[in-house]
């Protein structure tokens, strides 16, 4: 019998690792998913506990980050970091023995490194204490207190299904009575999520309040037009109706 190759996902974010762990199992059916952790500190607890061959590990998550988590495991199996902005830190993997996957993980990537990880369970993990001190002082350089971390993902009930929507698919949302409305180039979804909630937890400069009832990504707005009765209403892309802007929000296009 083939022995079975096991692994732990950790992220802070619950999306990211549902759809790590989907996208893994699409490229790597036999890999055995042995459990998910929200923080470095649970990764540790649970790599202790299961035993995994193989960790992912998000850089920034609150409390121990990945890179103190990996300081701490990467002497009993294999370590692949998972990040969303760092470019210094991607710079530094690419000099070093250290396996990473950019957000989101495209099929491609992942094929890539599984591919890798596979030559490797043959093999003791490597010696990367010295690239984690290289990652660790650039995390330094970049301030003691890591990045806000926005949501990246909305999950959204259809049917029985839960649908996956990452933000950059989003044109804007929309308050409709006790629900949310959530608008893409190619469907419209209701989420029980406030806009306030949305507000508080999306990155401001990815998407703008243009009304109390409307937030709208920054990148698909197409253009600011004055209807006849001197409102600025607003055009996105991929999408046929007008946004009104209100006035309390109408400084955003100061130039109107």
């Amino acid at each position: 019998m083939a022995q079975v190759t096991t692994a732990l996902i950790a992220d802070d974010e619950e999306p990211m690792r549902e759809q790590l762990r989907a996208r893994l199992l699409e490229v790597w059916p036999d890999l055995q998913i042995m459990a998910m952790a929200s923080n470095g500190v649970e990764a540790v607890e649970m790599a202790t506990r299961f035993k995994p061959q193989i960790v992912f590990l998000d850089i920034r998550m609150p409390g121990m980050g990945g890179i103190e988590a990996a300081r701490q495991l990467y002497d009993r199996c294999h370590i692949v970091f998972v990040t969303a902005y760092d470019q210094y830190a991607v710079d530094a993997f690419e000099q070093g023995a250290i396996d990473y996957l950019l957000k989101p993980v495209t099929a491609e990537r992942l094929v890539t490194t599984c591919e890798r990880l596979r030559r490797r369970l043959s093999q003791a993990p490597q010696d990367i204490g010295a690239q984690l001190a290289q990652l660790g002082s650039l995390l330094q350089q970049q301030g003691s207190q890591p990045k806000r971390s926005y949501l990246r993902w909305i999950q959204a009930q259809v049917g029985s299904n839960l649908r996956m929507i990452s933000t950059r698919e989003i044109l804007f949302f929309q308050s409709d009575e006790k629900y949310t409305r959530v608008q893409t180039a190619t469907a419209e979804l209701l989420i029980r999520k406030t806009l306030k909630e949305l507000a508080d937890e999306l990155d401001p400069d990815e998407f703008w309040r243009i009304h109390r009832s409307t937030l709208v990504r920054v990148d698909a707005i197409a253009e600011v037009s004055r209807d006849m009765r001197g409102r600025q209403m607003l055009r996105v892309r991929n999408y046929p109706n007008e946004l009104e802007v209100s006035r309390n929000h109408s400084h955003l296009f100061q130039q109107m």
